[in-house]
């Protein structure tokens, strides 16, 4: 059954976040490898980001499971420094698997685009600072960036301009146009776009089709058979939102039931 919403399906951003970024990111790598060949290969790196949760509040509304923290029931007495210590659970770093999608050029191995889909390890916490420091040497490099931001929590990428209001994002960053971005707002009523992939100059941009990435990786890995949309999405919808996608919601069951 394929997803009930046009574009973005919000149910996706959860706990299984981990398993659709890398099957979105091979969906993505796997439709532009036949575009760009034989002059480009385009290949799923895979690196780890160290994250931290120290530094910010933990709660439902703001966090992925990419670490689970169990509640304990003990209680310890203090009675002074002879007793036993306490023994208690610190945050520790964990290293969270992230894909970057790059596309180099055949003959010297010239990484000429890369792409990102963004991750929440990439929007909160040192994970954030690690994808900027990342970021920062892509921008000061010859490299065209294509940043793909399908999720409404964290933080977005830092911009000079104001983001309009949208749930989702796609940044384009031409080695030729910077520091001038062309973006593209995406609310949850529409698909996702289309989008120009930028190549060497010589060479005119191949086209990727994210709603088709998105919808493949969709029915491919069969997530209608984990989501239940008869339950609220895990980052919540709000207002109108909300209300055309419960509205969404209730007919696609109806029409299941009938």
């Amino acid at each position: 059954m394929p997803s009930p919403f046009p574009g973005m399906d919000p149910y996706l951003e959860s706990y299984e976040w981990t398993s659709i970024h890398h099957s979105l990111s091979g969906q993505i790598a796997r439709q532009l490898a036949p575009k760009v060949r034989p002059k480009y290969i385009v290949r799923p790196e895979e690196r780890f980001v160290i994250e931290v949760f120290a530094d910010f509040e933990l709660g439902r509304t703001n966090v992925y499971p990419d670490v689970g923290i169990a509640e304990t029931k003990t209680v310890y007495r203090v009675e002074g420094a002879g007793e036993r210590p306490l023994r208690l659970a610190t945050f520790m770093p964990t290293k969270v698997p992230h894909v970057t999608i790059e596309i180099k050029h055949v003959v010297d191995g010239t990484l000429v685009t890369a792409i990102e889909v963004i991750s929440p390890t990439n929007k909160r916490g040192e994970g954030y600072r690690q994808y900027l420091a990342k970021r920062e040497l892509i921008l000061t490099s010859e490299t065209h960036l294509l940043e793909i931001d399908l999720l409404r929590m964290g933080r977005r990428v830092p911009m000079r301009d104001p983001l309009p209001d949208a749930p989702y994002f796609v940044f384009l960053s031409r080695v030729e146009k910077r520091p001038y971005l062309d973006v593209w707002p995406i609310q949850l009523e529409e698909p996702l776009p289309t989008v120009p992939v930028p190549l060497l100059p010589d060479d005119a941009d191949v086209s990727l089709d994210l709603q088709l990435a998105l919808t493949t990786m969709y029915d491919e890995l069969g997530f209608d058979l984990s989501v239940d949309y008869r339950q609220p999405p895990e980052i919540p919808l709000e207002g109108e939102t909300a209300v055309w996608a419960a509205e969404l919601l209730q007919k696609e069951i109806g029409r299941l039931g009938d």
